[in-house]
Order: C-alpha cells, then structure tokens, then sequence
C-alpha cells in the first residue's frame, strides 16, 4: 500500500508524468462526450427494444467503446482500425515487402505500415457503416430518411470512426499505454453502472448460490489471467569476456525473458473481429425478399454464440491467433543477430542459426500454453452459458479478458515511466 501511493506521489510531483495521464483522462472524457452525441433520425423506443436481447450488437457495441448503444456519431468505434490492422498484419507473410518494412526498416518502417492500416481503414469504415445503418433501416430504428440523409449518416459515421481512430493513437504518442485498447476499456468500464443496476433489479434470492458461484469462477479466472500473462520463460545468456586495452570488458551472465502470452488481449479482439462478420452480413441480407437469400440470411445470423460451432471457432480463431500475433511481433532470426553481435550466446547453444532454432523451438512450446489458456478463457464463459441459461455471461467473458488485460499493460508502463525518472 505504502508503494502504491508512492507511485501515485510520484506520478503527480514529475511534470510529464503528469501530463500524460491528465491527456488520457482527457482523451477518454473526450470520447465519452462523443459517445453520447446521436445521429440523426432515430427511433429510441425502437432502438432500446433491438438492442435489449441482441448479443451480436451487445459485442459490437464492445468495439465502438459504447458509442453503439445510443447510435453516437462514433458507433463504429475503433472497429475499422482494428480490422484493417489484422489485414495489414496478415499480409505481412503474404506479402514480402510488408514484411521487411515492418521488421526491417526500423521506426520509419513502421510508421509507412501504421499509415497503409490507416488508408484502409477508410474503405472498411465505408463498408461496415453502410451495412450497418441498412440493417438498423432494417429493423425501423432509423426513420423516414432521405437518400441525402442516409449519405450524411455514412459521412458522419466514417469521420468519426477516423476521429476515434486519431484519438487512441494520439493517447498511444502522448498518454501511457495503448490507445485503442483503453478505448475499449473506457467503453466496458462506462457500461458497468447500468449492469449492476440491471442485476440488481433482476436479483432472485432463490439464486444466491448460483450468483456465488458465478463470482468464484470470476475470481479465479482473474487470477488466472494475471498469472499467465505475468508469466516468464527465462533463457540464460551469458557474455563472452573481451579484452580492449588493458581492460577485459563482458563476461556476465543474465537471462532472456519469453512471456507465456506474448499476444495479450489482441488474438481475442482479433477472433471477435472475424466472427462478428457472418451475423453482420446476415442481419443486412434480411433485408431482401429473395428466397435464396432470406435462407442464406438465417443461417448466418443463427451462427451466434448460443451455438456450439460459435464456441468451437471461437477457441480455434484465438488459438490461431495468438501464434500468428506472436510470429509477426517477435523475430527469433533477429534477436540471434543481435545477441551474436554484442557478443553473447545462450550456454549449450551455437550463435547464430542454431540460437535462431532453439528460441524458435522454445517460443512454440511456451505459445502452445498460453494460446491453449487464452482460448479456454475465451469460450469458459460460453459452457457457463449453455450450463446455465444465462445469456449475459459470454459477453462478461470477454469483458473480463480485456479490462484485466489492458490494467495489467498499463500498470506495467505506468511502472516503466516511473523507473526511467527514478534513475
């Protein structure tokens, strides 16, 4: 306890630690502002009676920051952004040039790429905005619109997915911790007032034991969480002595730190991502008469996460992707490189190709845990759903992986600040 208000003394004495935090706080005020400004030509009755018992756009509204559930300028939230990063990062190993800009080319390498996800960003805001105000249009929740209307909504929604965009990534340069992330986790937080109220209102006595149970698994899913992604696997690398002069330099030794997790919450945002396209096709394909389509239409939209496959690809995506976030982050070729190059190696291990292999080697095993946890993590509030009934449980599932994910992050560069103006 006494550390912690060390910290906070700290972080509220240093001058520029203090003026991230305040521009966070104001970026994420900012945003909530946003969030609450509507666009036009909306029925509210009709909104509330779409949105009380539609889990997919419960899910979608996890990605707009909360901007969804009142059908804010934002709606789209940093959805755009974090597709057309995945597209991004998933052409890196199609593409070899996309490649060696991003590994290869330094700080301005990744600059150039961070640019391309943002110029894709656009189009993928244009598409999804479109979809998705049709399907609202759809289900009468927006009213006697005009052809000018309905292009006025599409502009507004894709500059303020762009404006949410700029907003994380200026949080990201002048704040701590990762932008798009604490905008997600603004928008769970934001939400819990009127859960709890929701809970309380719907409180049955006869379900205590139930509602402890529930709290246990929450409890120890938390810890869990913590513990796998605090998690190490530590290489030991000692330092060849080298003699300059009159004076022998190196011969140390100290370790390598691999995370179990090296992906945190990005392989769970990712497989959402992809899963969340199926019911948003099939909810704008309900809108046509045609046969084929309207049969189409229904089975996109019944792949919810009431469904068995739902789950089963939902543990597949995470898994996947937790080894292809950890691929293109971490280079093994690389870090060999520059171990060999400062005079380095790993004992029992030859430098270069061989070191390359065994961290290689190494990595895969301690991934093959954490994408394994992460993914059981992710689907566990599904059995709890089919065990129970309760439908609010997958949602809080994944809530939970984020907030404690994206708290752990920025406790660890909140740290970081600190130190280096310690030393």
């Amino acid at each position: 306890m006494n550390t912690f208000f060390h910290k906070m003394k700290l972080i509220w004495t240093d001058t520029t630690l203090r003026k991230r935090v305040l521009f966070v706080l104001f970026a994420l005020i900012l945003f909530r502002l946003l969030s609450a400004i509507p666009i036009p030509g909306i029925d509210t009755l009709e909104l509330n009676r779409f949105l009380a018992n539609n889990q997919f756009f419960g899910i979608l509204n996890i990605f707009s920051g909360g901007g969804l559930s009142n059908l804010s300028i934002i709606m789209l939230g940093v959805g755009p952004y974090i597709t057309g990063s995945i597209i991004m990062q998933l052409l890196t190993i199609m593409v070899p040039a996309l490649k060696k800009l991003y590994h290869e080319e330094g700080e301005a390498g990744r600059k150039k790429f961070t640019q391309y996800s943002r110029l894709l960003t656009v189009p993928l805001a244009a598409i999804q905005g479109f979809a998705l105000l049709a399907i609202l249009e759809g289900q009468n929740i927006l009213v006697n619109l005009t052809a000018f209307d309905r292009i006025t909504n599409l502009i507004i929604v894709v500059a303020g997915a762009m404006l949410i965009m700029w907003i994380g990534e200026l949080v990201s340069e002048f704040g701590i911790g990762n932008g798009v992330s604490l905008i997600i986790f603004a928008g769970i937080v934001a939400s819990l007032p009127s859960q709890v109220s929701q809970l309380l209102f719907t409180f049955d006595v006869s379900q205590v034991p139930l509602y402890l149970v529930f709290l246990a698994v929450g409890l120890l899913v938390i810890a869990s969480i913590v513990l796998v992604t605090e998690a190490e696997r530590p290489i030991p690398v000692t330092y060849a002595k080298r003699v300059r002069g009159m004076k022998m330099f190196g011969g140390g030794s100290t370790y390598l730190p691999l995370r179990v997790n090296q992906a945190g919450v990005i392989p769970i945002i990712f497989a959402l991502s992809i899963l969340l396209f199926p019911q948003m096709i099939g909810s704008f394909l309900s809108r046509f008469d045609n046969a084929i389509i309207a049969k189409i239409s229904s089975i996109l939209v019944s792949f919810t996460q009431t469904s068995v496959l739902y789950a089963v690809l939902y543990f597949i995506l995470v898994f996947l992707f937790t080894y292809f976030y950890t691929a293109v982050t971490f280079d093994p070729e690389a870090l060999s490189t520059n171990l060999q190059k400062n005079g380095a190696f790993i004992p029992g291990i030859r430098p270069g190709v061989s070191t390359s292999e065994y961290i290689s080697k190494v990595l895969t095993r301690i991934t093959l845990l954490g994408a394994s946890f992460l993914g059981f993590i992710a689907v566990l509030p599904l059995i709890m759903q089919f065990a129970t009934g309760i439908t609010a449980l997958a949602l809080g599932g994944t809530s939970i992986l984020i907030v404690v994910s994206v708290v752990l992050d920025l406790m660890k560069k909140v740290d970081a600040q600190i130190s280096m103006r310690e030393y």
